[in-house]
């Protein structure tokens, strides 16, 4: 689908934020200081981040003063390169993803003005600087932003204050189907992702239910990966080599299967979920495993105790959190 709303935020926010030359004068204090980009440049736990905000074009942003802040200055939550690496990228691999979205997911890391890390409190929230609020969650002795956890805080920089955190955040901008699109359609990944997912939506009539409109509830959810599906397939004694193959399975049936992965929970990130049984819409109860390194394992009653595992976890859209997961969850069939 194109003009998805996803792209459109990057854009925006790219003209709002600009790159800017700087005319201010600035205190000897900050001149010490290096800007946002050159402690990424000189810190090499960050050189992912460094060919990110390259690749994005957002380093010059990043090297200069904030032009739409009083105190000229960001806020950056900073992904280390492990935390790149958890969803398969480093500096070599970041051309698997779409220009855009990645302008996107960086600038959603920035947001304008000096927030100290004695400001992030459970319950609060900050804006980005594609005017999407983030969530600032308290477990244990642990602080996460969103999903990810807050690793340091207030590393001073001569334009800002950067705080690191152990995953990459993704926000879609638009509501769960529109996300499950956008991946379909390649417009995250240079690969398309989720295909059979969009297939088996609109196969179920279930676009409606999971798109967002005022007043609509938030969901978890959590989405099979193309692989999940054909594995699927395979278990069942068919051969799904394209998304049309789901239709070989009774709608009803498909219907079932999709709502074994919807929870009407207001939308959990990771770090708001704990081991359990959760019901879904479809009514057979789920087990979510221990909440260990940032994600958890589920499993449906119908899967034999195999365990799906998350391979993309908290993605924020509209109408809630999306955690891509590599099984497809079953119902009692």
């Amino acid at each position: 689908m194109k003009n998805l709303n996803i792209l459109k935020y990057a854009f925006i926010s790219l003209l709002t934020l600009g790159v800017m030359t700087s005319c201010e004068t600035t205190s000897s204090y900050e001149a010490e200081l290096p800007s946002i980009a050159n402690i990424a440049v000189t810190n090499s736990d960050f050189s992912t981040l460094e060919a990110a905000a390259v690749a994005g074009g957002v380093a010059g942003v990043l090297s200069n003063s904030n032009p739409n802040n009083p105190s000229g200055a960001y806020t950056v939550f900073a992904p280390t390169n492990d935390a790149f690496a958890r969803l398969g990228l480093n500096e070599q691999t970041l051309g698997v993803l779409q220009k855009p979205f990645l302008t996107n997911t960086l600038l959603y890391h920035v947001s304008n003005g000096n927030l100290a890390g004695s400001s992030i409190t459970n319950g609060g929230s900050s804006t980005s600087a594609l005017t999407l609020d983030r969530r600032f969650i308290t477990r244990g002795n642990d602080t996460y932003i969103n999903g990810s956890k807050i690793l340091a805080t207030d590393v001073m920089a001569s334009n800002g204050t950067v705080h690191v955190i152990d995953k990459v955040m993704i926000a879609t901008g638009v509501d769960i189907v529109q996300s499950a699109i956008a991946l379909q359609s390649a417009n995250v990944f240079t690969s398309p992702e989720l295909s059979y997912l969009v297939e088996a939506v609109v196969y179920a009539e279930l676009v409606d239910a999971l798109t967002a409109s005022d007043g609509s509830p938030s969901f978890t959810v959590f989405a099979p990966t193309d692989q999940a599906f054909i594995d699927l397939g395979a278990a069942l004694g068919l051969t799904f080599t394209q998304p049309s193959d789901i239709r070989q399975l009774p709608k009803e049936t498909v219907q079932n299967v999709l709502l074994n992965h919807v929870i009407a929970n207001d939308g959990k990130f990771t770090s708001e979920l704990s081991a359990g049984v959760v019901t879904p819409l479809g009514g057979d109860e789920l087990t979510l495993g221990a909440f260990t390194n940032g994600t958890l394992t589920v499993t449906g009653v119908g899967n034999g105790g195999e365990v799906a595992n998350m391979a993309i976890p908290d993605v924020q859209t509209t109408n809630g959190i999306v955690h891509v997961i590599d099984r497809v969850l079953l119902p009692n069939l």
